[in-house]
């Protein structure tokens, strides 16, 4: 693998200044940089998409009682009822 003078490395969570210091690299120490990163990511704990998405909804489920987006906010609690007055546009 040959250098073509700037190098691009797409590292999951990486910052703007490892890529700038990517273009100084050779390829063997990019290749380097890459194993390890994968060495990390292996050992990462992973769950089938199927459990986070049961999870997420019972998550969101058990919330749903006191959602204000859901059940509304009384009118005592409402912050924008009262005597203020209202708005009409024509």
């Amino acid at each position: 693998m040959k250098s073509s003078g700037t190098a691009q490395i797409n590292f999951r969570g990486s910052h703007h200044s490892t890529v700038k210091m990517a273009r100084d690299m050779s390829d063997k120490d990019i290749l380097k940089m890459e194993l390890e990163q994968l060495k990390k990511e292996v050992n990462t704990a992973r769950t089938p998409v199927a459990a986070n998405c049961a999870e997420t909804v019972s998550f969101v489920e058990a919330l749903v009682p006191n959602d204000p987006l859901i059940k509304g906010v009384s009118d005592d609690k409402n912050p924008y009822k009262g005597d203020k007055g209202g708005c009409i546009v024509t």
